[in-house]
């Protein structure tokens, strides 16, 4: 991999990207079908402790465990319950190849995962040949612990996708040392946490991001059509909103693209003009 720069022609894209809902998608590419980070049954509850925070969605998701398609990855980001959901991996067939950040990796070891693959940043995997996952440094929840965001390529085609679900972490040298990626997943609206401090990027931290990696396309992460419940919702603070980033990134003259599927739409990136397609 290489400095990022202007973002360059590449191949033809070959990518299609579901949105799940909050921060999980059904992603295929290089031929092979990557589940990141689901949430597909039951309340989300952090710490097992719903008086302080729970999630539902409140309408149901495009796919449950029984009616995905054949999945051939489970990616996960983080060991957090909001990347890795103990009842929905649970219920997903225990011979699914999981490629983790470490705290995630213990969690489906615990699962009876079979075949896991942990990766600490800068660390990566080739899966069949055909697809390289490359981990970069993610969010640190505490000293010592840093998750994962991980770069995704095509080794036919190039063609990439680069997923950070909390912040762009520039000081971690990732402009020096990934190529400019086709798509970018990442959240676009900030929150801030009693204590923690601004935990996903809003608006201006995701225009850096912009600014350094030069995507086409930005996608975003970390929202949902979901009802929250507990003592954490009401404390934390939004930062900035989709239409504040859009008007950013338009006003900025970049090329980078926003593209904002609803829950259960595809973005089919092989197309040119590119389609937004309902999967419900």
């Amino acid at each position: 991999m290489g400095r990022a720069g202007t973002y360059k022609q590449k191949s033809k894209i070959t990518m299609k990207l579901t949105r799940i809902d909050l921060n999980s998608w059904l992603l295929q590419i290089a031929d092979q079908t990557v589940l990141i980070d689901p949430w597909l049954v039951d309340p989300l509850v952090f710490y097992g402790q719903p008086w302080l925070f729970t999630a539902y969605h409140n309408t149901p998701v495009v796919f449950t465990p029984a009616t995905l398609p054949k999945v051939d990855l489970i990616l996960l980001s983080q060991g957090l319950d909001d990347h890795c959901h103990k009842p929905t991996l649970q219920q997903l067939d225990r011979n699914i190849p999981v490629v983790a950040s470490p705290t995630a990796a213990k969690v489906v070891k615990d699962l009876g995962y079979i075949d896991i693959i942990s990766l600490a940043p800068w660390q990566r995997y080739t899966m069949a040949e055909k697809l390289e996952i490359t981990a970069i440094p993610g969010a640190v929840l505490q000293p010592g612990q840093v998750e994962n965001g991980y770069v995704l390529q095509d080794q036919h085609s190039q063609t990439s996708i680069y997923y950070e679900p909390h912040l762009f972490r520039p000081e971690t040298g990732i402009a020096e040392r990934i190529e400019s990626p086709d798509v970018v997943l990442a959240p676009v609206v900030g929150q801030v946490f009693p204590l923690l401090g601004q935990v996903l990027m809003g608006p201006k931290e995701a225009m850096n991001l912009v600014g350094a990696l030069h995507p086409r396309f930005f996608v975003p992460n970390a929202m949902g059509d979901i009802r929250l419940s507990g003592i954490l919702p009401k404390l934390i603070r939004a930062v900035g909103s989709v239409e504040e980033f859009r008007h950013q990134l338009t006003a900025s003259g970049m090329a980078t693209k926003l593209l904002t599927p609803a829950p259960g739409e595809v973005l089919n990136l092989a197309d040119d003009p590119i389609q937004i397609l309902s999967n419900q």
